[in-house]
């Protein structure tokens, strides 16, 4: 399990996220017009995974913000955009903001996705949400970076993740 702080307050996840090298667990997500779709939907392309707690809140609206304005630059790559928000909180946060480059996700019907990639957070206010964290992974599905971000009022590191994302074929020193 994670430690991250909310407000200064230590609080938990269920697990860690999958090891650099490792093969990405697989996982089934609704989109915002309630059809599913999986990992093996999105592989063949490098893939960032933006997990964060709720869409209504300051600053995971401005990661999903963030990755949509940096998504149009990055080259056979899709951003996911994932929290347990309802399809309809993320239709709406969508549309109300010009989000059109990355796809939004909600792990409201599995439920496994945060167990997999081990983010619930498992105490505290937010618990029950999806913990802030990034993934990359490459087009094989094989994680290249991970960032379980350790405050949770805080941005991810974006540089970094999309420093994994332009490196050609990841070539390049994984990170971790």
């Amino acid at each position: 399990m994670a430690v991250i702080t909310l407000r200064g307050k230590v609080i938990h996840t269920s697990g860690m996220l999958p090891a650099v090298g490792s093969k990405a667990p697989y996982f089934v997500l609704t989109r915002t017009d309630l059809t599913d779709v999986s990992l093996k939907d999105f592989l063949g392309k490098k893939i960032v995974l933006n997990i964060f707690p709720s869409l209504d809140t300051g600053v995971c609206a401005v990661s999903v913000r963030r990755f949509n304005k940096e998504a149009v630059q990055l080259r056979d790559t899709v951003v996911l955009c994932i929290s347990a928000d309802l399809p309809f909180a993320h239709k709406r946060f969508c549309e109300t903001e010009g989000i059109a480059n990355v796809v939004n996700l909600s792990d409201m019907r599995n439920k496994d996705f945060g167990k997999l990639y081990g983010v619930v957070i498992i105490d505290g206010p937010l618990a029950g949400l999806l913990s802030r964290a990034v993934a990359v992974l490459d087009e094989q599905g094989i994680v290249k970076y991970t960032e379980q971000v350790p405050k949770i009022e805080q941005e991810p590191d974006y540089e970094t993740a999309l420093s994994v994302i332009d490196r050609s074929a990841f070539g390049g020193k994984a990170l971790q």
